[in-house]
């Protein structure tokens, strides 16, 4: 089911493509940049179904660019994916306005998360 626009907004690339590849089943179209302002770019463009956002980045950070994002577009859908376990973090992400929070080291439901996360419609 190759139906999903996703816009990957990570800033190590070998991240990147281990996201695209966990993903490339329920895409169809990928999009990628590296940093939570050309994110902010990317999604005015291309209209994603599913943000996938990590945390720390060099100009701009993910909970910024999610909560700029979501402003401009409050039935975006994002999902933190993250090195980060801590409870305060998720929370962080939560009241962002992330739908759903991945761990980078566990990735197997990553799939499932996006699709519990575009049901809520956060």
């Amino acid at each position: 089911m190759k139906n999903l626009t996703v816009l990957i907004v990570e800033d190590h690339a070998g991240v990147r493509g281990l996201l695209r590849r966990t993903v490339e089943t329920i895409a169809r179209q990928i999009v990628e940049c590296s940093d939570g302002a050309d994110a902010l770019v990317a999604y005015r463009q291309c209209h994603p179904d599913v943000v996938l956002m990590d945390i720390q980045m060099p100009r701009m950070d993910g909970l910024t660019a999610t909560r700029e994002i979501k402003k401009s577009f409050p039935r975006a859908c994002i999902v933190i994916v993250s090195d980060y376990e801590a409870d305060e973090f998720r929370a962080e992400a939560a009241a962002s306005g992330a739908a759903g929070y991945a761990l980078k080291g566990d990735l197997e439901d990553l799939e499932g998360i996006i699709h519990r996360s575009l049901v809520s419609g956060r």
